[in-house]
């Protein structure tokens, strides 16, 4: 079983940078993908950035050239760098891990760009 907790989120004016982490632990043989999920109000969750064990990272496109995913295998944790972020960032941001072909969550996150 793999627990993921998140930290991070908050309220940012426009323009302004945050960085989420998500630190994962519990019985962890393996990590391969980690990455980054947005729900805001009334809408589905989204993919917002993801990076494999190996291969290329991912960015959905409203977010490529401000966001920046990173991960710390040591440490079992991924990292969402945010900057130049606009009111239509804000939202509930989850982290997901996946492992040996399961697929956990962390409990989300609030972030909130706003004046």
């Amino acid at each position: 079983q793999v627990q993921l907790v998140e930290s991070g989120g908050g309220l940012v004016q426009p323009g302004g940078s945050l960085r989420l982490s998500c630190a994962a632990s519990g019985t962890i043989r393996r990590i391969d993908a980690m990455g980054w999920y947005r729900q805001a109000p009334g809408k589905q969750r989204e993919l917002v950035a993801v990076i494999p064990s190996v291969g290329s990272i991912y960015y959905t496109e409203s977010v490529k050239g401000r966001f920046t995913i990173s991960r710390d295998n040591a440490k079992n944790t991924v990292y969402l760098q945010m900057n130049s972020l606009k009111p239509e960032d804000t939202a509930v941001y989850y982290c997901n891990v996946s492992s040996l072909a399961r697929t956990y969550w962390g409990q989300g996150t609030q972030v909130t760009v706003s004046s």
